[in-house]
């Protein structure tokens, strides 16, 4: 069976193992912190503290970590050199986490089978040149629509707007500098 390679084992990474199995896929990981035993038992995942041995092994990779300054280009040219030839690249999570430009190389000239990207290093912007390849499904930043996402983003906007209108400085401000 197919391997896949889960980078990020927080709430959707768990999820995501537990689906993954019910499709017949080997669950191999890679966490800041290794998972609980009895949860690794659960999932029957394979713990790999070497990310690179990871990539080396796996055909399907799911980006599912936090863009941080750690993990900025955390899949870099020579961590995408490590995947088989025949591996599908999936991040649903943070642009940024991709060396983009590096990827888009090696997927043009097949080094890595395909990938499915629903974040964009430069985001809104999309990079033409993976708009011009067949092995490419992109999507515009759909991840987080769910019906409880978008609750959860209201309620946010109320409490925000709550906390300014009361004299109080919002929780989620944006500062100039964000912008």
């Amino acid at each position: 069976g197919k391997r896949i390679g889960i980078l990020g084992m927080g709430r959707i990474g768990t999820a995501l193992a537990r689906r993954a199995r019910g499709f017949g896929l080997a669950v191999h990981y890679h966490n800041r912190r290794r998972l609980h035993e009895t949860l690794e038992a659960e999932l029957e995942a394979t713990y790999w503290e070497s990310l690179d041995l990871m990539l080396a092994r796996v055909d399907i990779v799911s980006v599912n970590c936090p863009h941080t300054p750690a993990t900025f280009h955390l899949l870099n040219a020579r961590r995408l050199k490590l995947l088989r030839p025949h591996a599908t690249i999936v991040n649903t999570s943070r642009g940024e986490v991709i060396d983009e430009a590096a990827l888009t190389r090696m997927l043009r000239s097949k080094e890595i089978a395909g990938a499915g990207l629903d974040v964009f290093e430069h985001e809104p912007a999309i990079n033409p040149k993976l708009r011009d390849l067949d092995n490419v499904v992109l999507l515009p930043h759909m991840g987080s629509a769910t019906i409880e996402g978008r609750l959860d983003m209201g309620e946010k906007v109320i409490i925000n707007i709550k906390t300014f209108v009361d004299g109080h400085r919002p929780p989620d401000r944006v500062l100039p500098s964000m912008v």
